[in-house]
């Protein structure tokens, strides 16, 4: 279950899994709170369903409205087990489910200590997760957020990075930014500290790739900034992860995240990284000076010198990607999806459901 299947790192890590599943042999079902003729960014299998419930939106009535009708799905599919992503979302997942018989796996995907909650939704989803079967965190740093009380149901599961359709730029003299406008992501610090070093490199292009709310913002920053040839926003790739081709060395300048699948799909093409050493994921992806650059979050001149480091030195470029090639392996779907099959399956055998076709099939194949 998801707000909606635009682009974004949830969206996308439930892409992965649905085509993961469903060839394996499961039944997968994709709730979403859009609307039916909304886009779909990452592709899902056509053989999953899809019910999309046409209720996205914000205030109190909203969410009652999204409670309502994510009950009323759930007592009609009666899945073995629901995932819920993202934060507001597993407190909706977790009132809807009430006296269901389901299993409810909660999938934290950002840092819950800074995303802003009233109190009131906070507590609320702290009484929640304590229904919940297991808490499925991205990284180990994140564990801190939860009471000590929820500590047994938190499992670990980082997310997929699947090798890259796109080859990575060469050549190009682009550094690239990737994700929502917005304040998170640190798009305006990223402006800041090209600034500096733009008129020793005037070779060199800056290109922000996404879409949100700070869109405003940024351009009038890139004005103030004199910066108009040489940083461009660019939306949002019409094609997943195409921004690739046209990277030379890319950039993490968030202030907070969770798990920045973006990070993962930079090291996987073999890009030079250069990111903020913020909560959380960076550090637990990549190793400071060995596979990417790692810099305080927040601080425009560590972050310009780290650029402009990088900018100067091909051959550290070329070091340093080949290095994040390697790192990223850690994160390869065959690593991963086998560590959401032993979670589903715990719940599958304690509800008596018989194992999966493709679980079957693997057994098979190991027995013989």
């Amino acid at each position: 279950m998801i707000t909606a299947l635009g682009a974004g790192g949830a969206e996308r890590v439930i892409g992965q899994l649905c085509d993961h599943w469903h060839g394996a042999g499961r039944r997968v079902t994709v709730i979403s709170f859009d609307a039916p003729d909304d886009p779909i960014y990452h592709s899902i299998p056509a053989g999953v369903e899809l019910v999309r419930l046409n209720c996205n939106g914000g205030g109190v009535t909203s969410v009652l409205r999204k409670i309502w009708r994510l009950r009323k799905a759930l007592v009609q599919l009666r899945p073995d087990v629901l995932l819920s992503f993202l934060t507001k979302n597993n407190l909706i997942a977790g009132l809807a489910g009430a006296g269901l018989d389901h299993g409810w796996v909660a999938c934290e995907r950002n840092n819950p200590e800074v995303q802003g909650a009233h109190p009131l939704w906070n507590r609320l989803l702290r009484r929640a997760y304590r229904r919940a079967d297991a808490i499925v965190c991205q990284t180990r740093g994140v564990k801190r957020c939860f009471p000590v009380g929820l500590r047994d149901r938190l499992v670990v599961i980082n997310n997929p990075v699947s090798p890259p359709v796109f080859e990575a730029g060469r050549e190009t003299r682009r550094i690239a930014g990737v994700g929502r406008l917005d304040r998170q992501k640190g798009f305006d610090l990223l402006v800041k500290a090209f600034a500096r070093i733009a008129p020793r490199h005037p070779e060199w292009h800056l290109d922000i790739w996404g879409s949100g709310d700070e869109q405003g913002n940024l351009q009038a920053l890139i004005v103030e900034r004199g910066l108009q040839a040489s940083v461009t926003l660019r939306g949002t790739s019409e094609v997943p992860g195409a921004w690739l081709s046209e990277t030379e060395l890319f950039v993490l300048s968030s202030r907070y995240e969770g798990f920045p699948n973006v990070l993962g799909e930079a090291m996987a093409a073999g890009l030079p990284v250069i990111a903020t050493q913020c909560d959380f994921g960076p550090e637990e992806m990549l190793h400071n000076q060995a596979s990417g650059l790692l810099v305080p979050a927040e601080q425009v001149g560590q972050l310009a010198a780290a650029m402009e480091r990088l900018v100067k030195d091909p051959e550290q470029r070329r070091q340093l990607g080949e290095a994040a090639q390697e790192a990223a392996r850690a994160f390869a779907p065959e690593k991963i999806f086998p560590q959401w099959d032993e979670l589903l399956d715990h719940f599958a055998r304690r509800k008596g459901v018989g194992a999966p076709a493709g679980t079957r099939r693997r057994e098979a194949m190991a027995e013989g």
